[in-house]
């Protein structure tokens, strides 16, 4: 299901880079789309769900199913309560929002129209925070019980919704711009109803009740509180990069923006996906006390995410243009925005293995309730990302150098990197983690197959002016057999070098004391 709605989601993206190209309605669109996204961190998959899940698996494991249904009552009824009122907030402080986050829509230039744009866009979009905090909740409560299909396929609807008021009904409106933020309103709407009846079934269809007294509400606030601090800490870190973004050239958000989908492909697949599943798992097996059984979890997730995403991150870097030309070329996407968004694609691509690493370590703290350290940790990477925006970035676009978006890309991988580091150290500290057997041979391995595979794309993959005169169909082809090849030798060099399919499986242990 997640494979299916990353799909989906480079189909809408290639409507969007076709009809739009990188342009200043696109750039106002991203930024009018990103303001409610960056909102969600805190209210849905971010803080919210790192606090809610834990709890309700404890409440589901030790409390009857009288307490559970009042938990999640009292829970979607304050939340909502409360989203009702920041949403209305928000569309009211829709201009201060734009000024905050993209502060360079107001300067005098030839499309400074892009504020105003943005603006109105964003008083369509922002209401999507309700409803996608609202599907979160049902989500949380559905992967709980080991519905992971239907959370996963929420994100189709989405795309499809999108898709449909971009292709069709754009063309319709005076401004079209404002029919993508339309869409994504009604994206939301959807994503909602679609949950409610699979919630029913299983008997947790909420009764909204107001319970910021209710002991599973406060546990879960307490829970929030370092929680909400980290992800504000992600969120300034995002704000600086808009906000530098927003003073370069017309296209720079756009793309980073093309460019951040294309990494956020693998990344929700293997990464978001595998950390979506193991948190409740997590969760349960720590309310149960099964050490052993957390530990081989974590292990595995580690093995699984290193063995796909190195491989992924070569590809990202390598093929950035191929796969960019291929994708998003053509209409008002020119080949100078291929060139320039694959700079970006691959300084992002390079940090896939820490970002991805980052989904998976981060649930071995909150599966044990333990919200602070990776707020420690968060900080301590977010002070890099600024310094290395403010002391390289900065300076390199007011030296006029060319592609300086792709320096804000640059800092969110190696950021990525300190804070996967200090993850991983911390769990090994704690003891949560204990030395792998093996791990270092498995790395070296993975890296050797990784060499392999890089030598062989960097051979076969033809120069970018050659690829663009391609028609679509034939550097479809192309791609697809160079991606066939690159994967068959990838694998082929695991195992030739030892790598064996019984070494990744989950190791069961025995009976913890």
């Amino acid at each position: 299901m997640t494979l299916l709605s990353r799909v989906l989601g480079l189909v809408r993206d290639m409507v969007f880079a076709r009809l739009f190209g990188a342009s200043f309605v696109m750039d106002a669109f991203f930024v009018a789309f990103k303001i409610p996204n960056i909102f969600r961190r805190w209210s849905a998959e971010g803080a919210f769900s790192q606090a809610f899940v834990p709890v309700f698996a404890d409440y589901d494991h030790h409390r009857s199913p009288e307490e559970v249904r009042a938990l999640v009552d009292r829970v979607t009824g304050t939340l909502g309560a409360a989203l009702l009122v920041f949403t209305a907030l928000g569309v009211l402080a829709a201009p201060v929002l734009i000024f905050v986050f993209a502060p360079g829509f107001t300067g005098e230039s030839a499309d400074a129209d892009r504020f105003a744009l943005a603006v109105d866009m964003l008083r369509w979009t922002f209401p999507y925070l309700f409803f996608i905090s609202l599907a979160a909740v049902a989500g949380g409560i559905l992967n709980t019980y080991h519905r992971f299909g239907v959370p996963a396929f929420s994100p189709v609807l989405l795309n499809l919704v999108m898709i449909v008021f971009a292709a069709f009904l754009a063309p319709y409106y005076e401004r079209p711009g404002l029919a993508l933020a339309m869409g994504v309103f009604a994206a939301g709407v959807v994503q909602l109803g679609f949950m409610l009846p699979f919630l029913r079934r299983i008997r947790m269809l909420p009764r909204p009740r107001w319970g910021f007294s209710h002991p599973g509400v406060r546990q879960i606030l307490r829970l929030m509180g370092p929680a909400v601090f980290g992800s504000s800490v992600a969120q300034i870190s995002i704000l600086l990069d808009s906000l530098i973004a927003s003073f370069l050239v017309t296209g720079s958000i756009s793309w980073l923006y093309y460019a951040d989908r294309l990494m956020e492909f693998p990344l929700g697949i293997f990464g978001i996906a595998l950390a979506t599943v193991i948190l409740p798992n997590l969760s349960r097996q720590h309310a149960r006390a099964s050490r052993g059984e957390f530990a081989a979890t974590l292990e595995w997730a580690m093995r699984l995410v290193i063995l796909i995403s190195a491989p992924a991150s070569v590809g990202l870097v390598v093929l950035a243009e191929p796969m960019l030309g291929t994708i998003f070329y053509g209409g008002q996407f020119a080949a100078g925005d291929v060139e320039m968004a694959g700079l970006g694609l691959m300084a992002y691509g390079g940090g896939l293995v820490a970002l991805t690493l980052v989904k998976v370590l981060a649930p071995g703290y909150f599966a044990r309730q333990d919200t602070r350290t990776p707020v420690r940790v968060g900080l301590i990477a977010l002070g890099f990302n600024m310094a290395f925006n403010i002391i390289v970035v900065v300076p390199w676009a007011m030296g006029g150098y060319p592609a300086p978006h792709a320096g804000l890309a640059l800092s969110t991988s190696l950021a990525g990197f300190l804070n996967a580091g200090l993850l991983w150290r911390g769990l090994r500290r704690d003891g949560v983690l204990p030395p792998a057997d093996g791990l270092p041979r498995f790395l070296m391995r993975v890296a050797v197959a990784c060499g392999v595979m890089a030598m062989l794309l960097v051979t076969v993959s033809p120069p970018l002016p050659r690829w663009l005169e391609a028609d679509l169909p034939t550097r479809c082809l192309w791609l697809a057999g160079i991606v066939g090849m690159a994967i068959l030798a990838y694998f082929s060099s695991l195992y030739a070098v030892g790598v064996r399919l019984h070494e990744l499986r989950m190791k069961t242990p025995g009976p913890t004391v």
